[in-house]
C-alpha cells in the first residue's frame, strides 16, 4: 500500500512539473513575426520571436524560443541568440526563423544600426541606415546561434532590407529571399540573393522578383493623396505545393497608404511563380487572411497537417494558428485553430 501511494505521489509530482513547464498559451505570449519549427528528432515545436526582456531576463536585443509538445501549451521562452558585443548592429532582431540545412540549424533574423546611415535620399523622406538579415548557426534548434558573417548583413549593405528567408531551388542551390524596404524604395520590393553552399554569404548579385504595387487587390483600394503613398513588402516565405507550384507568402497592408496613416490593416497574401522557379515571373493571388493579421509562416505538424502561424493585431501582437489546405496551385484556409490559439481576437 505504501509503495503504491509513493508511486502515485511521484507520478502526480511529475505530471504537475510537466504542466508547469508548459504553462503558457497564445493569449499571454507576445508574438510579433512568429515562426514555428517542428523538430522531428525531439518531437518538439520551437516557436521563435524577438526577445522580450520581461519574459527572459535578458535585456539585449535577440531571439527567444518557446517550446511545446502539442502547439497549445508552451514553455517559458529562452534566449537563443544575441548579437556579439563587437557586431555591426545590435538593434532589431526582427522576424527570426530557423531552418535545418546539411545537419545544422540556421537562424535568419534582421538587425539594424541607426548610427550607420546609408547616404541616399529616401523617396518618402525617411532616414536610411544599415538594416538587413544575418545568418547564424547552431548545432541544435535550441541554440546558441553564432553569426557566420561578421561585417554586415547578407544582402548588399547599401540596401535597407528585412525579413530574409531561406529557399533551396531544384538544383539544391540556396537563396535568401528578402523584402527591400519601402523606406528606401517607396514601392517596396521582394528580391532574392544567391548564397554560398555553407550559407556564409552571398555568391552573386540579387535579383528582383516583384514590387508591392503589383498586387491588384491592393491597387484597387488606392485612395489619391497629396502626400506620397507607399507599398510595404514584409515577411516572405517560399512554399512548394503538391503539384510543384512555387508560392510565396508575404504581407502588406489592405491598401496603399500615406506614410502617416495608422489605420491601414495588415494582410497575409500569396504570390505564385508562373515558371515554378524563383526568377518568376510572379503573379499575385488573393489574400489568405485579412483583419490586421500578417507575417505568416507555414509548417507541418508531426501528424502531417499543414498549418499557418501569424500575428494579430500588428501592435501588441499575439499568435494565431490556421489549418491550411494545399490545393495544388494555391492555398486555402480550412479553419482557425481556436483550440490552439485561445481564440484571441
Amino acid at each position: 500500500m505504501t509503495k503504491w501511494f509513493l508511486f502515485a505521489v511521484i507520478l502526480f509530482m511529475s505530471i504537475d512539473a510537466k504542466a508547469q513547464e508548459y504553462s503558457l498559451t497564445f493569449p499571454v505570449m507576445p508574438l510579433h513575426d512568429p515562426f514555428i519549427l517542428a523538430d522531428q528528432a525531439s518531437k518538439t515545436y520551437f516557436l521563435y520571436t524577438s526577445n522580450v526582456p520581461a519574459l527572459t531576463g535578458e535585456k539585449r536585443r535577440g531571439t527567444m524560443a518557446y517550446e511545446s509538445k502539442d502547439l497549445q501549451h508552451w514553455s517559458k521562452p529562452v534566449v537563443v541568440f544575441t548579437p556579439p558585443d563587437t557586431f555591426w548592429a545590435h538593434d532589431g532582431a526582427w522576424a527570426p526563423e530557423v531552418h535545418a540545412y546539411h545537419g545544422r540549424w540556421y537562424l535568419f533574423t534582421t538587425l539594424h544600426n541607426e548610427a550607420n546611415p546609408i547616404p541616399q535620399a529616401a523617396p518618402v523622406g525617411h532616414a536610411t541606415y544599415m538594416r538587413g538579415t544575418i545568418i547564424a548557426v547552431a548545432q541544435s534548434p535550441a541554440g546558441p546561434f553564432l553569426p557566420l558573417k561578421q561585417d554586415g548583413p547578407v544582402p548588399p549593405a547599401d540596401f535597407m532590407t528585412l525579413d530574409g528567408t531561406l529557399y533551396i531551388d531544384h538544383t539544391q542551390k540556396p537563396w535568401m529571399v528578402y523584402a527591400h524596404e519601402w523606406l528606401q524604395k517607396g514601392d517596396g520590393t521582394m528580391e532574392a540573393v544567391p548564397l554560398t553552399p555553407d550559407l556564409s554569404g552571398a555568391s552573386g548579385p540579387p535579383i528582383h522578383l516583384f514590387k508591392g504595387s503589383d498586387a491588384p487587390w491592393l491597387n484597387a483600394e488606392i485612395v489619391p493623396s497629396a502626400r506620397s503613398s507607399v507599398y510595404i513588402t514584409d515577411g516572405p516565405e517560399l512554399f512548394r505545393t503538391k503539384d510543384n507550384h512555387l508560392l510565396m507568402l508575404w504581407s502588406s497592408y489592405e491598401h496603399a497608404h500615406d506614410v502617416t496613416d495608422a489605420g491601414s490593416s495588415y494582410v497575409e497574401t500569396v504570390a505564385r511563380s508562373r515558371s515554378g522557379e524563383i526568377q518568376g515571373p510572379w503573379e499575385q493571388l488573393e489574400p489568405l487572411v485579412r483583419g490586421d493579421s500578417g507575417h505568416g509562416m507555414l509548417f507541418h505538424t508531426f501528424d502531417g497537417r499543414l498549418m499557418l502561424v501569424l500575428h494579430h493585431p500588428f501592435r501588441n501582437a499575439r499568435g494565431k494558428i490556421f489549418e491550411v489546405s494545399d490545393r495544388g496551385d494555391h492555398l486555402a484556409i480550412v479553419r482557425e485553430r481556436i483550440d490552439l490559439d485561445g481564440g484571441a481576437k
